[in-house]
């Protein structure tokens, strides 16, 4: 009886977490513009000869990587691998700018090594609060590359910091992260389609 009572219980958060993920994921019907500009800033920076550069914390880290994946690698079609770096990664870099400055600044400080104009930065923040990714959205914008923010919903301080924001309507971090993945997957699908034509 307690088996089969849990069993339920266990259903019932499943539908509820799934009926949560749909309605969030459908919000972004509301940002196809947004999602749209995303992919064709990326685009036009890898033609001209530019690389993407991203980073978040945590499941946004994750993200981050995972962006990077699919442009080094590929998503569906086989093409040129593209540059495209994760700041997440070097634990040497980070630790030694943690340790030498502050964790504020591990993700501004490569970017300011690494960025070049004509580059895009992508900054990954559920809260779009996080310190560290507004610090190198903030660099990256004064050295010449195009800033891109993915936040969820309450993200003013991300938006002023970017030159496109894509804000989920949710403060639900799972959800959240949910979307911008789905969002990730859509911008790597038209960005390889578009540099395949190449």
């Amino acid at each position: 009886m307690v088996k089969d009572a849990s069993a339920a219980d266990a259903q019932a958060l499943v539908s509820q977490r799934l009926d949560e993920h749909l309605d969030v994921v459908r919000t972004l019907r509301d940002s196809t513009g947004t999602i749209s500009e995303i992919a064709g800033i990326i685009t036009a920076a890898l033609r001209s000869g530019g690389k993407v550069l991203t980073f978040g914390n945590g499941g946004s880290a994750t993200d981050a990587q995972h962006l990077v994946g699919e442009l080094v690698g590929r998503y569906y079609l086989e093409r040129k691998a593209l540059p495209a770096v994760a700041l997440t990664t070097n634990t040497s870099i980070i630790t030694a700018v943690a340790n030498d400055y502050e964790f504020d600044r591990v993700f501004e400080r490569q970017i300011e090594a690494l960025g070049c104009p004509g580059d895009v930065a992508v900054g990954i923040s559920t809260s779009g609060h996080s310190r560290n990714v507004l610090r190198a959205l903030r660099k990256a914008k004064d050295i010449g590359l195009s800033a891109v923010g993915m936040s969820g919903g309450d993200a003013d301080e991300m938006e002023t910091e970017t030159d496109v924001c894509l804000r989920v309507q949710s403060s639900d971090t799972p959800r959240v992260q949910e979307a911008h993945i789905t969002a990730i997957h859509i911008i790597c699908e038209w960005v390889e389609r578009e540099i395949a034509k190449q």
